[in-house]
């Protein structure tokens, strides 16, 4: 009877201890909120895909906010994010500008703020760093691309640009450093850039318009990602052009679309912009919440891949 009580005792108290175990291990994980710009293309697929498998990996309760492509939705996920005072936010800004105060609440709060794939231009004392690409440096290696395929030509080159979303950084980068090359290079000439929104349906909607109205000859497109250069070789094909040949065509991303594409021989080069960034992501969460620095800058190695290789590369290919 005496053993019956006490086994009577000794099971709740062993459950309650189990459940307080249980509840301590869970309020010890790394709470993470996590705003995506959307699903406009392949590599934010894989991009998506590469933080929330890393966060599973890692044990991190990640809360994730998919703002499709909408500045005023990442900024009420991120005030949201405060709301439940998460240990750390961390975003891919849709542009560049406009996050000064909600950074600053964010600042307030006490709560880390990590930059990833694009940048803003606010006070770099707002956020704790930034991990990404190099998209100027992109924007030079599909300038660098260009120029090396017209070497032998002394003849003017005629170039059309698909720019990615007004006012984002990778658009703006990506056009600076393009220009960068061609700055000192006379004979190359952008006849016309217009904004195909990163996404594939306004890449071809854009390269129909401009195949329309442009009486000069195209010589090259040059896509500000692969999605959009995918939509314009559509576009090319429909209007009874050859997209890799009368039309050479330079993108950035090297999704694996890019490669089936460069495989048919419709695209001519493609600039790699990792979106596997999870991993490296969830180690800076990590270090920040344990109190240590990281670095302002951290910047993510990319190579150029043209068409040539394609084959060798492809099965590789991740995203």
């Amino acid at each position: 009877m005496k053993f019956s009580r006490l086994a009577f005792l000794i099971v709740p108290i062993a459950a309650m201890l189990l459940a307080s175990c249980s509840r301590a291990e869970k309020d010890e994980r790394i709470v993470l909120g996590f705003s995506q710009i959307g699903a406009e293309s392949e590599w934010r697929t894989a991009n998506t895909e590469s933080i929330k498998s890393a966060a599973a990996t890692m044990n991190i309760d990640l809360r994730f906010a998919d703002a499709q492509q909408k500045q005023e939705n990442q900024i009420k996920a991120l005030r949201t994010f405060i709301a439940q005072k998460v240990d750390v936010i961390a975003f891919s800004p849709v542009v560049a500008t406009g996050w000064d105060t909600v950074l600053m609440e964010a600042r307030d709060a006490g709560i880390p703020v990590i930059l990833t794939d694009r940048a803003v231009t606010s006070d770099p004392s707002l956020y704790a760093g930034f991990l990404g690409s190099d998209f100027v440096e992109e924007g030079r290696k599909a300038g660098r691309w260009v120029v090396a395929q017209f070497k032998d030509s002394k003849a003017d080159v005629n170039i059309v640009e698909l720019q990615g979303t007004v006012g984002a950084a990778p658009a703006i980068d990506r056009k600076k450093g393009f220009e960068e090359i061609l700055a000192s290079q006379p004979r190359f000439q952008i006849i016309r850039s217009q904004s195909g929104d990163f996404t594939r349906s306004k890449g071809k909607e854009a390269m129909e318009a401009i195949l329309k109205s442009e009486s000069r000859k195209i010589d090259v497109l040059y896509a500000h990602n692969d999605d959009m250069a995918i939509g314009a070789i559509q576009a090319i094909e429909e209007a009874g052009l050859r997209p890799g040949k009368d039309i050479r065509i330079v993108s950035i991303d090297a999704v694996k679309g890019a490669f089936e594409a460069m495989i048919a021989g419709k695209l001519n080069a493609t600039i790699e912009c990792n979106p596997l960034l999870g991993p490296q992501l969830m180690t800076s969460v990590a270090e920040v919440v344990a109190g240590r620095p990281i670095p302002k800058r951290i910047v993510v190695e990319e190579q150029v891949f043209p068409m040539e290789t394609a084959k060798q590369h492809i099965q590789s290919r991740k995203y």
